[in-house]
């Protein structure tokens, strides 16, 4: 592969696009399980990729899309906004964008709360700030993000007693294909088993009269997206707004391996603390108007790793096609027409594969579950994770509800602070230096 400084403009935008095809499955997802407007999520993810690029000095080969971690709270964040509204006695479409008003004011917070962590990096220095998120805690969390997820996986698929769709067969067949292809595909088809597994799946259910294509031919070819200001009430603050604390981790350690896929160090140039304001504020920035919560997508970073193409330049056109994309509603009326068990199938690998995640952090970190405190921080942080939706708690004489991953969150951290460290050796009678 040519080096990029001698790449030509036509290559480098088929580059783009190949990294745009490749965020585009994730990037979609999101919005299909939360009911944000798809294309208002393709836009703000090009919108925060080119912020983050600014921020940071369009130094760092990366793209930010649609992030799965924020999926739980932001599900919990909306039965309590519809309970909220209920009285409004509002029209389905009408209460569907008032909710999203609602659950995005918590994404506008945590955006916020990335940059105040910024700010502690840049002044106590990365290794210190850290120290407050060790593998203990950020492994457990992850876990709870994966497992939270799980009945609604499987409720999509159609394989749940109360499910309202029994079409399991479709999430069956996406299912296979999708861990067919990560297994045995190679090169870059290994890097879009979502992409091959939609597909595929779709033309079955197409062919076999099980697609609904009314809304898809009723839209047009190109048009706005459906902005929502962002509305802002405590209680789903407190049950959003935590979950950045898990996700900086995760955004530090994406950028880590872009830095070793590029060969480059981009935690001293630019700086963790500008790649976190540019996370911060491309997720506050997309919230603000109804999109998701952005992160830097891992899945873009194996695509640099195939090409060993690093120029920022290919993911800033990528950016600029997610844009162009989000303004075609006939693309969002036919993502929209995908059968729900197709997206179940899919999910239960997806999902599955987050809390694998966490337990592969537990695993590669070395944690020893041999000491007491590890086994407390880890269970408090499960059991509340995935045990409690909210609890209700009375501040100011008023009542807020704070959500359970939120609350295992902030609990691990301060476990974490609080408990002793166990020295083992001595435990087992062993004389140490």
């Amino acid at each position: 592969m040519e080096q990029s400084k001698q790449l030509s403009w036509g290559k480098i935008t088929l580059l783009g696009l190949q990294h745009a095809f490749t965020m585009f499955g994730a990037t979609i997802l999101v919005p299909i399980l939360t009911g944000l407007d798809i294309s208002v999520c393709l836009v703000m993810a090009g919108v925060g990729t080119l912020l983050f690029h600014l921020v940071t000095k369009g130094k760092v080969p990366a793209f930010l899309g649609s992030s799965f971690a924020f999926i739980p709270p932001m599900l919990t964040a909306a039965a309590l906004a519809t309970v909220k509204l209920a009285p409004l006695q509002l029209s389905e479409e009408a209460l569907r964008y008032q909710v999203i008003s609602y659950v995005t004011g918590g994404i506008v917070v945590a955006g916020l709360v990335y940059l105040l962590l910024a700010g502690m990096v840049a002044f106590f220095g990365v290794r210190k700030v850290i120290k407050f998120f060790p593998p203990v805690v950020t492994g457990p969390i992850i876990i709870v993000i994966g497992l939270r997820l799980a009945p609604t996986a499987l409720n999509m698929a159609g394989v749940m007693p109360d499910s309202t769709d029994v079409r399991w067969w479709l999430a069956l067949i996406s299912f296979a294909v999708v861990a067919a292809v990560s297994v045995y595909a190679k090169g870059f088809l290994r890097m879009i088993p979502v992409m091959i597994g939609l597909t595929l799946t779709y033309l079955v259910a197409l062919f076999s009269g099980n697609v609904d294509l009314t809304g898809f031919h009723t839209a047009s070819l190109v048009g706005m997206p459906h902005f929502t200001l962002a509305r802002f009430d405590l209680s789903i603050i407190l049950m959003v707004a935590p979950v950045a604390l898990a996700t900086m981790v995760e955004h530090i350690g994406d950028v880590m391996a872009i830095g070793e896929t590029a060969g480059q160090d981009f935690a001293k140039d630019p700086g963790l603390h500008r790649t976190l304001v540019g996370d911060g504020i491309a997720t506050a920035v997309s919230a603000m108007l109804g999109g998701p919560a952005n992160t830097t997508y891992s899945e873009n970073t194996g695509v640099l790793a195939l090409t060993k193409v690093y120029d920022p330049r290919v993911m800033r056109i990528a950016a600029v096609v997610a844009i162009t994309l989000g303004f075609i509603p006939k693309l969002n009326a036919l993502i929209s027409s995908i059968p729900l068990p197709i997206i179940g199938g899919i999910s239960v690998i997806l999902f599955g594969m987050i809390a694998s995640v966490g337990a592969r952090s537990l695993v590669d970190h070395q944690v020893d579950f041999s000491q007491s405190r590890n086994l407390i921080i880890a269970a408090v942080i499960m059991v509340l994770g995935i045990g409690l939706d909210v609890m209700a708690v009375n501040i100011g004489g008023s009542d807020y509800q704070i959500g359970g991953m939120a609350l295992a969150a902030v609990a691990g951290i301060l476990l974490n602070l609080v408990l002793p460290e166990e020295n083992t050796d001595k435990d087992k009678g062993i004389e140490t230096a």
